[in-house]
């Protein structure tokens, strides 16, 4: 069966895009006969228990969210049959995905009296009339589930604790189920052998695999630590954990027994269709640990690369010598940028993982000597294959990079600026776009619960990402280093190590997979083993020599055999008795050691926090580089039994109370505190709510709708168009331009500047993008002005060596690019700022934190000039087709839809295609008018 190739992580899934020719509408229309049943099997009827909006609201209706596609993530078989034939959709399948495309084009006339013409209206509570059904799971008592008519979202009420949780399992299984059982799997690194081996399936379950590749001992002992070691908070969330299972289990149970569950069971030969025969296995603890892993690893998980660092500084020092070559290389760094983006801009400065003076311990390899570790062994049949092989280069390169899926934004502004004199936010993940999405909505309102807003599924014993009675909250991922690297010295042989002066065994755990072709995928049979060997200082990832000696690198992060501790930090953002304004809230995102940027909002407060167990590393370690695994060289009071240290104290991480506005891209955070990915230099995506937000603040009376439309905006906005072509044109128009190919370009490109340098359609829906080919031409010319522009003066081996720690471009249609085509999110890594201070120090303007040298033509204006107009005019000659190639989304030089927004489906419910847009996945537009 056809499958594309996959670009973003959770991309890589296999899943059906069509189905075999037997299955032909006449088959279709007898097993919608013999199996059509209703995606849920709750009893319809009044809502007695949901009533007019709760009292315990102060929200005052200014509170809306929406989370494309639909709330309903799980179809019987008939209904994912009567999907692919005819494209008919379960209810509530996708009716967030159109108000949530629609706000591209009608932003511009947004009012506040609109906003829910694009957002849900998040109230507390389901008024009479639009109640669609109530249920009362596993017919207990003290729970009920009510869904609104217009979105289908669970509204989980109970009487008590148990039942509460209860009711949130059985609610999220409900609506997520398939997409709960594969991610236990990926966390497992088990997916294959369940969904099948399709090289995607492949290497997603290495990728994660990898960095976590824990045994089930590892995964229950995480659980007893974040029980044990914190408190009644920590018995009450086991507890929760527990009644939220027997939810999901009893959801499991009434629908095999009814026949309804998730079709995708018998596609994948779990169920059988017609004897009902197989299982659908209960959900354990463990399985939440393995989910946590996933998601923890793919949004909170900041550091790494150390190597690549390595490998690139040698490069640098190789071709300029140790001292200049280590200046080149920290400047193209920007370790602490003075022109970076910041979300704390009052100066104060947050100092973390600086460049030490005298740096200690470093273990740099021998250059040429770095090799990647396998992680795959004893392939047989289709695991042998190219496709299979390839995918575990992709995937290793992934897990290993520090170019992660940084994504999400937020824009918070103070009530002293707003036309209420309440604060507003705007804020939400951009978790990528899938079907059904990672993602579910859900209010939950239960004795020391009461909040409504976005879980992933499978862990929504809680609200993650939502409001509370009077406050609500948001995170983008912020990407600080938590993560190191270290060579540890091999003795004996390649697989014993020296830990404190003893040679020591490592510990191999492996992974067996194999898996047959199904119906949902064909990939003939197949198996193969995974073996990751472990040390104290986490798994081996590299192999190397240093000064001739062999060793193993190492990487260990501070959230390595943690993947469960963030519960309490959840659950208490979820308790009104604990949250009852900015501090409260400081201190609850305190507990979540995943790294993450935590807003907050409430009628008269707002509020920021970095999360994360940041390490305190042994005086002069410098984080960019591999360290020696000696004592010396350790984290301060480390533990490697379970993986514990001392980490920096709150007044150490950024944060801050009622500043005038916050906007976060995932941008630097503070002053002096270095983040882990490159790029966070003069052009940040962080800009684009930057500048906004604060012409909004300075001008005054801001309004949930002004504040949308900076988003909105900002969201179309082409950050190379917006931030940077400015420069390059003025250096192309300090002659005047007589080439007549090169004039036309220009004026295409000036004409989009004038008009806001937006990727947006010429009207809703006409799939044709207004400045059309002035994009076309800078797509195409950006790539071919980076490489012209800087690698005549770096040589080839620096620049492909920089090139592997930054991608030069991420643009919507950038296949290349860390996030890939179709995934909405954009412009995050790129060399916008290096091309921007490069060509501003040729036409001598005003530089901080200038490169080392003049790059473009030298330094020369005319010889840059030529440079520019040379690959502008080759950029200009090269037609749609070959600048949008076409893939098994788009044909060759469809621009909008290269674009285009798709929902990636991880099950067998397919949906079309959306314009593009760069926003979070989940979005909360908040102000409340009251408070406690």
């Amino acid at each position: 069966m056809p499958q594309r190739a996959p670009r973003k992580v959770l991309d890589r899934l296999r899943t059906p895009r069509r189905f075999p020719k037997f299955l032909k509408t006449a088959a279709i229309c007898v097993l919608v006969g013999g199996l059509l049943s209703p995606i849920s099997q709750a009893a319809a009827g009044t809502a007695a228990d949901a009533g007019a909006p709760a009292a315990n609201d102060y929200c005052g209706g200014q509170c809306s969210d929406i989370l494309p596609p639909g709330e309903n993530g799980n179809a019987t078989l008939a209904q994912i049959l009567l999907n692919q034939a005819f494209g008919t959709q379960p209810t509530h399948a996708e009716d967030q995905l159109g108000p949530y495309a629609n706000l591209a084009t009608g932003y511009p006339a947004l009012t506040d009296a609109k906003v829910d013409t694009f957002f849900n209206d998040a109230s507390f509570g389901v008024p009479p009339d639009q109640v669609a059904s109530t249920e009362k799971p596993a017919g207990r008592g003290d729970v009920t589930i009510v869904r609104d008519r217009k979105t289908g979202v669970p509204h989980i009420t109970g009487t008590t604790r148990y039942g509460t949780e209860f009711g949130a399992g059985y609610a999220a299984a409900e609506d997520r189920l398939w997409l709960m059982d594969v991610f236990r799997h990926v966390g497992r690194g088990r997916l294959t052998s369940f969904a099948g081996g399709a090289a995607a399936n492949q290497g997603l379950e290495q990728e994660f695999w990898r960095n976590a590749p824990y045994t089930e001992a590892d995964l229950q002992a995480q659980i007893d630590k974040a029980v044990a070691t914190a408190g009644d908070r920590g018995r009450q969330a086991l507890d929760d954990v527990n009644a939220y299972l027997a939810g999901v289990n009893a959801y499991i149970d009434t629908s095999d027994s009814g026949r309804y569950f998730p079709g995708e069971y018998v596609l994948t030969g779990h169920k059988d269709a017609i004897t009902n025969a197989g299982t659908i296995e209960h959900f354990k603890v463990t399985d939440l640990v393995a989910l946590a892993s996933v998601i923890g690893a793919l949004f909170g998980s900041g550091g790494g690369g150390e190597v690549n660092n390595a490998v690139s500084l040698l490069a640098a020092q190789s071709k300029y010598g140790v001292a200049r070559g280590t200046e080149v290389w920290e400047s193209f760094r920007e370790r602490n940028d003075p022109e970076a983006v910041l979300t704390v801009h009052n100066g104060e400065s947050f100092p973390y993982a600086s460049k030490p003076d005298s740096p200690q311990g470093e273990a740099l390899p021998d250059a040429g000597s770095v090799t990647r570790e396998p992680l795959v062994y004893d392939r047989t049949g289709s695991a042998a294959a190219p496709s299979s092989t390839n995918a575990s280069k992709s995937a290793a390169t992934r897990a290993l990079s520090s170019a992660r899926r940084g994504m999400s934004n937020a824009l918070v502004v103070s009530g002293k600026h707003t036309a209420s004199g309440h604060p507003i936010a705007v804020f939400g993940p951009q978790t990528g776009y899938f079907a059904p999405q990672l993602l579910m909505l859900q209010e939950i309102q239960g004795p020391g619960i009461s909040a409504r807003g976005a879980s992933f599924a499978g862990l929504s014993m809680y609200v993650e990402l939502g409001r509370g009675q009077d406050y609500s909250w948001s995170a983008t991922t912020s990407g600080q280093d938590i993560i190191d690297t270290y060579a540890v010295e091999l003795c004996q042989d390649d697989y014993h190590y020296l830990y404190h002066g003893t040679c020591t065994a490592m510990d191999k755990v492996e992974q067996k997979n194999s898996w047959s072709p199904t119906v949902a995928d064909g990939t003939a049979a197949g198996s193969y083993t995974m073996r990751a060997w472990r040390t104290k200082y986490g798994p081996v990832e590299y192999r190397a020599t240093v000064g001739g000696k062999k060793v193993a690198y190492t990487t260990l992060r501070s959230s390595y055999l943690h993947e469960a501790d963030s519960i309490i930090g959840f659950q208490m953002l979820n308790d009104p008795g604990y949250v009852k304004g900015p501090d409260d809230f400081q201190s609850a995102v305190r507990h979540i050691n995943y790294t993450f940027n935590w807003f907050y909002a409430d009628s008269q407060h707002t509020a920021y926090y970095n999360s994360g167990d940041n390490p305190v590393r042994a005086n002069g370690i410098d984080a960019e580089f591999p360290v020696w695994a000696r004592a010396a060289y350790e984290w301060r009071a480390w533990d490697p039994a379970m993986n514990t240290a001392d980490y920096t104290p709150p007044s150490q991480h950024p944060s801050s109370v009622d500043q005038d506005y916050y906007v976060s891209w995932n941008n630097k955070q503070a002053k002096d505190y270095t983040a882990a990915p490159w790029g966070e230099g003069s052009v940040h995506r962080g800009n684009l709510l930057e500048d906004r937000v604060k012409k909004l603040v300075a001008a005054g009376g801001v309004t949930r709708s002004a504040l949308v439309k900076a988003m909105a905006d900002a969201g179309l906005a082409d950050l190379r168009a917006e931030d940077v072509l400015p420069k390059l044109l003025k250096v192309v128009n300090s002659s005047a331009v007589t080439d007549p190919t090169a004039a036309a370009a220009v004026s295409k490109l000036s004409a989009w500047v004038s008009a806001g340098a937006r990727r947006t359609e010429t009207s809703a829906d006409s799939k044709t993008y207004a400045d059309a080919d002035a994009i076309r031409i800078l797509d195409a010319w950006w790539p071919l002005l980076v490489k012209a522009q800087f690698e005549p003066g770096l040589g080839s081996d620096l620049y492909t060596a920089f090139a592997g720690n930054l991608p030069v471009d991420e643009s919507p249609s950038a296949a290349h690019g860390p996030t890939g085509a179709h995934a909405g999110s954009s412009f995050q890594y790129g060399w916008w700022s290096y091309v921007d201070k490069d060509v501003r120090a040729v036409l001598g303007e005003s530089v901080q934190g200038p490169l080392p040298q003049k790059y473009c033509g030298g330094g020369s204006l005319g010889a840059c000039r030529d440079i520019l107009i040379g690959t502008l005019k080759q950029a200009a000659g090269l037609t749609a087709s070959q600048v949008y190639p076409g893939d098994d989304q788009c044909s060759a030089g469809d621009q909008w839809c290269a674009d285009s927004i798709v929902q990636r489906t991880l099950g067998g419910i397919k949906h079309g295609r959306i314009s593009w847009q760069n926003r979070p996945t989940f979005q909360q537009v908040v102000e409340y008018t009251s408070h406690r």
